[in-house]
């Protein structure tokens, strides 16, 4: 397809009906189920509709949609290992405190968008934050772990806490 086809109005529907089988045959390749491959070859489209723009002149269509849908398979790897890591330690507590699917789903979202938080941070911010707070380190213990010093931590743990009262929610 030419850069002047791909700026037609017709662009998105004229890659979807040449190159939707392909995806989806890629995606269920990695993903191993046919119905997940579906829904992510339909969420790639969506991304390319939601840009509200022409698409951009581009000369590997399949290429440009791989490099989408590779980025929505790490986001619905990143939602299964977290769903997986949530629903293990609920199976671990008694049965009597176990939320409700609706709030396990909302609560299984809203670990997702933390990660996704976290997932912005510097490798030592994020590594200072989750010491700290996941683990109750003391900042003189992180700084050792991390070889800074306990000043750095205190700003890595500013920058950190000024990410997370800054972001917004999607």
């Amino acid at each position: 397809m030419c850069a002047a086809e791909v700026s037609s109005p017709n662009a998105l529907h004229d890659w979807y009906n040449e190159h939707h089988g392909w995806l989806h045959g890629w995606l269920s390749k990695r993903l191993g189920c046919s119905f997940n491959a579906a829904d992510l070859a339909q969420d790639t489209f969506l991304r390319l509709l939601a840009k509200g723009r022409d698409l951009p002149s581009v000369r590997e269509p399949r290429a440009y949609l791989s490099t989408i849908a590779h980025s929505l398979l790490v986001n619905h790897w990143r939602r299964q290992d977290i769903e997986r890591s949530y629903l293990e330690a609920l199976a671990a507590r008694p049965e009597y405190y176990a939320p409700s699917p609706e709030a396990r789903e909302m609560i299984v979202e809203s670990l997702v968008q933390i990660d996704a938080m976290l997932d912005r941070l510097p490798e030592k911010v994020r590594s200072a934050f989750l010491m700290s707070q996941l683990e109750g380190q003391t900042y003189a213990a992180i700084a050792e772990v991390l070889g800074v010093s306990e000043r750095m931590i205190k700003k890595y743990m500013a920058q950190a806490m000024l990410h997370c009262l800054t972001i917004e929610v999607e």
